[in-house]
């Protein structure tokens, strides 16, 4: 689950817990162009403090003025049913006015005053790493929250909506170099809970990014001790084979979202058949190693370096499909073949020249 709606949902029980009237909306379904997806969560509280979001700000702001203007005056909105469905966008002038572009429509769901003691028992088992189900019964309310094996999407049956909500994306870094400061900063805002891991103390001394997690233990161990699974990314970063190995042995045989190295791709080929060679892994587990890592954007800085880590890991995360176009060998191989035949030419109309 997205660290934002984990933030919604702690903020909400809060609120609840010093007996503050709230509410939960939640994105059921959405038809064209909607700046939030299905699932995203929104919390409102008396007085208008407001948490989330469930679209581009303008239904925020209608939502805003419902609440806290019936708040200031009689509390009407607030003494409604315990749910309700409210849809936005459903004419294209509606549309117009709540930020809904190329005339999409938006159905919330809203919950009046969610009981305190199950948004509680919601937060601890995800603070604990449980992958929760909480089914809504629309009718009258009722909250059921359930174990759940596997993420699952939003799902709408029956008269009840129920969203699997999960422990946060988790990303772990070998090797504290720069490269990783600047990937563990934009992981962090993307929703990342971020491990480095270095056993080299002089890699370590000069770490200035606050809120990551750091480890000095072995990088096996440490994979291990992390255990990878569908909701995080393991990304070898050290440059020393050694160290970077050891994790990617690990991180391949787990059930890791992403699994990445950098390295030239010479330096690739030549991982690839030692991993093969001497610790045994099949092609399929090879093949699920982004190396050389990240999208091809050109990028030669350490900061842009982890501009195209961070959004192949994304797109990895989002499900989204990229074209051979963008992975780093396929388009150095293809820039390198131009230039090879640019040269070809000059040096053909050189030589034509000089006859």
């Amino acid at each position: 689950m997205d660290s934002v709606d984990i933030h919604v949902l702690r903020t909400l029980r809060d609120w609840r817990l010093a007996g503050r009237r709230a509410a939960l909306f939640t994105v059921v379904r959405s038809w064209g162009s909607s700046p939030r997806p299905v699932g995203a969560l929104m919390a409102l509280a008396e007085g208008g403090a407001v948490v989330g979001s469930v679209s581009g700000g303008c239904v925020e702001d209608d939502l805003l003025s419902l609440f806290a203007g019936a708040d200031a005056r009689d509390g009407t909105a607030w003494d409604g049913p315990a749910c309700e469905f409210l849809t936005y966008g459903v004419t294209a002038a509606e549309a117009r006015r709540f930020g809904l572009p190329c005339g999409g429509t938006l159905e919330l769901l809203l919950e009046r005053q969610p009981h305190p003691a199950t948004l509680g028992e919601l937060v601890e088992r995800l603070a604990a790493g449980d992958l929760v189900c909480r089914s809504v019964q629309v009718a009258d309310g009722t909250v059921t929250l359930s174990k759940a094996d596997t993420p699952g999407a939003l799902q709408f049956t029956d008269g009840i909506v129920s969203q699997t909500f999960g422990p946060g994306y988790r990303m772990l870094l070998i090797g504290a170099g720069q490269l990783a400061e600047y990937l563990a900063t934009m992981a962090l805002f993307n929703g990342f809970a971020v491990t480095v891991c270095d056993p080299r103390s002089e890699y370590r001394i000069g770490w200035q990014v606050p809120g990551v997690r750091q480890v000095t233990e072995m990088p096996d161990d440490t994979v291990i001790a992390f255990r990878p699974d569908r909701r995080s990314a393991v990304i070898a970063l050290s440059h020393d084979p050694k160290l970077d190995d050891l994790a990617l042995i690990d991180a391949l045989s787990a059930d890791a979202m992403y699994v990445g190295a950098i390295g030239s791709r010479r330096n690739t080929a030549a991982r690839r058949e030692r991993l093969a060679k001497h610790f045994g892994l099949s092609e399929q587990a090879l093949d699920r190693l982004h190396a050389p890592i990240g999208l091809y954007i050109g990028s030669k800085t350490p900061a842009e370096i982890a501009v195209s880590i961070m959004a192949q890991v994304l797109a990895v995360r989002n499900g989204v499909r990229l074209p051979a176009a963008m992975d780093v060998a396929t388009a150095k191989g293809e820039v390198e073949s131009e230039v090879k035949q640019r040269q070809g030419r000059q040096t053909f109309e050189s030589h034509t020249f000089s006859v």
